[in-house]
């Protein structure tokens, strides 16, 4: 259980982080996430206890970081984006150098990690030969070490190709099943794949936590649909087609964009989980427009962060 109280950081007269708030209970992966220079990785330090607040409090299960840092660092694994890893070390031998300064017996752990990290066929090589996928392993490896009750992650997936990001984020997903994990990322997708909810924070202030569902209601519809037609012989207009999805219960928005030649596509906002398209071809089709093509599209985590983010730092 992590929970951050009314935290704050300055740096000189500039403050990075203002007085955000938060708690994550046990087995909940947590994306992280805000605009660059946001207060994001400020936040993770604090909490891992590499910098400490201006004012609030960090609590680890109960220990207040600032007060009891060894002990909170103890149920803390710490994954950063550009891990310092020996690159003139064998992986085994570094991950065995990890557990002797941890304390931890490599005898027994680096089985595990080896099978949990999938570090097999890499533990015989040398660090600096090793792709950028398999580094981010072995720094996995490491912030799992101490079998930490907490782990955070810092742009894990950062320049790995898609199979490596397959198969870091079905790491993330076990591991996160029991551990509290935060993941910080820019990328959404991500996000949206690996965590139950996220917490968005944007010119140093906390704007959003809440369910990835939830948040992806927040800004007045749920989804939009795409619908490309044409007048045809019907004899009517496009603003009469436009008429027709209005009167659609559920529609809260509709608009028109001319494509080429001759055919039009109406983008209709829908409020809720209502299924339109049936009733809005039915519609058209009897009025004796051509039907073309039909597409509807979830809002998406990236719509809500450009909507809770744009000018971040005007209200400081």
């Amino acid at each position: 259980m992590i929970e951050v109280s009314h935290v704050s950081r300055n740096f000189g007269d500039f403050r990075a982080v203002n007085d955000v708030s938060f708690s994550i209970p046990t087995g909940q992966i947590v994306g992280l996430l805000g605009p660059n220079g946001a207060g994001k990785t400020t936040t993770m330090r604090m909490i891992t206890g590499f910098l400490a607040p201006s004012s609030g409090t960090i609590t680890i299960d109960g220990i207040n970081i600032a007060e009891n840092p060894v002990a909170g660092k103890r149920k803390i694994g710490y994954m950063p984006e550009s891990a310092p890893l020996y690159g003139d070390m064998i992986v085994e031998d570094y991950l065995k150098y990890i557990a002797q300064m941890q304390g931890v017996n490599p005898d027994e752990k680096l089985p595990k990690l080896c099978q949990e990290c999938g570090l097999k066929e890499v533990m015989s090589k040398n660090i600096s030969e090793l792709s950028r996928g398999n580094r981010q392993r072995v720094s996995l490896a490491h912030a799992l070490m101490n079998d930490p009750e907490i782990l955070i992650l810092d742009e894990p997936t950062s320049g790995l190709d898609p199979n490596q990001v397959e198969d870091v984020r079905a790491i993330i997903r076990e591991i996160g099943k029991t551990r509290t994990v935060i993941v910080s990322t820019h990328i959404l997708s991500e996000v949206e794949t690996i965590c139950s909810r996220a917490i968005i924070i944007s010119g140093g202030k906390l704007v959003a936590d809440s369910s990835i569902e939830n948040l992806k209601n927040s800004i007045g519809t749920s989804s939009s649909v795409y619908l490309t037609f044409a007048c045809g012989n019907s004899g009517k207009s496009a603003d009469e087609a436009a008429s027709l999805a209005k009167s659609i219960e559920g529609v809260s928005a509709v608009s028109l964009n001319d494509i080429h030649d001759g055919k039009e596509e109406l983008v209709i906002s829908v409020n809720g989980d209502v299924e339109i398209r049936p009733q809005l071809i039915k519609k058209l089709v009897e009025a004796g427009f051509d039907i073309y093509e039909t597409a509807q599209s979830k809002n998406s985590l990236e719509d809500v962060f450009h909507a809770l983010t744009e000018n971040s730092w005007e209200a400081k």
